[in-house]
């Protein structure tokens, strides 16, 4: 059975993450670029108490708290999955 291109990114995802062998389709993973996601910056205020908390937690997983924020979040979002 002859392999067809992928016509969409979608197309392209899905095959891959199926496990499908793409660089017989001439792909070389080694001039592959990874796309960042677009970020936006957002303002979140929180009281000092919970800041305190948040500080103490990031210090004991060695992270900022910018990082454990995005952390926890990542998690709980996906946690239904």
């Amino acid at each position: 059975m002859k392999k067809t291109y992928p016509k969409t990114e979608k197309e392209l995802t899905e095959r891959f993450d199926a496990g499908e062998d793409l660089e017989s389709l001439g792909f070389d993973a080694k001039k592959a670029e990874v796309e960042q996601p677009a970020t936006k910056r957002v303002n979140v205020d929180f009281p000092e108490h919970m800041l305190e908390m948040l500080d103490r937690e990031a210090e004991l997983r060695g992270i900022n708290r910018q990082a454990l924020i995005k952390t926890w979040l990542y998690e709980r979002l996906h946690a239904g999955k």
